[in-house]
């Protein structure tokens, strides 16, 4: 009986603690963020590749299409603007656990185990400049696709640097329907690489 009241009292304590840390890691980013547009410009840019591409008539279907072009430019912008911002971080506040779950104070006290926030952002400002400008010569509709996929990422590690690696994959595979496996796989190989470097695999 013992054991098991220390236990709970144990795990009670490490969820105080989590929860506490993960409004500090919350409120830390949202200050940044919220100087941006981006979950607004994301979500427009994204239902607007979606009735592009419902479209059935191609002018139609060009016409949103180039006008979803400012949105892209202005997204890109802000997303290097964001980079350029967090660059001012404590490097021990933009730590990030590869844990799968989240545990208080795992980047003080595990820091071989994390990979740098700064980093990550600037990555995926790269590239989904990169996907936007679109280097490759896709079609319009597999860089709206890859497009996307990098902003997915890019969402994913916003909320693995405020929960978990863990938490984020569940909410991607919510709110998307798509695994963190899947978003990784369709993103550019030049993005795939670096991200999958910086996470250890």
């Amino acid at each position: 009986m013992d054991i098991f009241f220390m236990a709970l009292v144990v795990a009670l304590v490490l969820t105080v603690l989590k929860n506490h840390e993960q409004r500090q890691r919350i409120a830390l980013l949202g200050a940044h963020l919220q100087r941006f547009q981006l979950e607004k410009l994301i979500e427009g840019l994204t239902e607007g590749y979606l009735r592009a591409f419902g479209e059935a008539d191609a002018q139609r279907r060009e016409s949103v299409l180039g006008m979803l072009e400012t949105t892209e430019r202005l997204l890109s912008a802000q997303l290097d603007d964001l980079s350029r911002a967090l660059q001012g971080l404590d490097p021990v506040q933009a730590r990030i656990s590869h844990l799968p779950i989240a545990l208080p104070w795992a980047t003080r006290w595990l820091p071989s185990a994390t990979f740098d926030l700064r980093e990550m952002v600037r990555l995926h400002a790269t590239g989904v400049a990169q996907a936007i400008a679109n280097a490759d010569g896709l079609s319009r509709r597999d860089q709206a696709f890859r497009v996307s996929a990098e902003l997915l990422l890019f969402q994913h590690t916003c909320h693995w640097y405020c929960r978990s690696r863990g938490v984020a994959s569940a909410r991607l595979l919510a709110r998307h329907r798509t695994s963190h496996e899947q978003v990784v796989a369709a993103v550019s190989p030049a993005t795939r690489q670096a991200y999958l470097q910086l996470i250890g695999g």
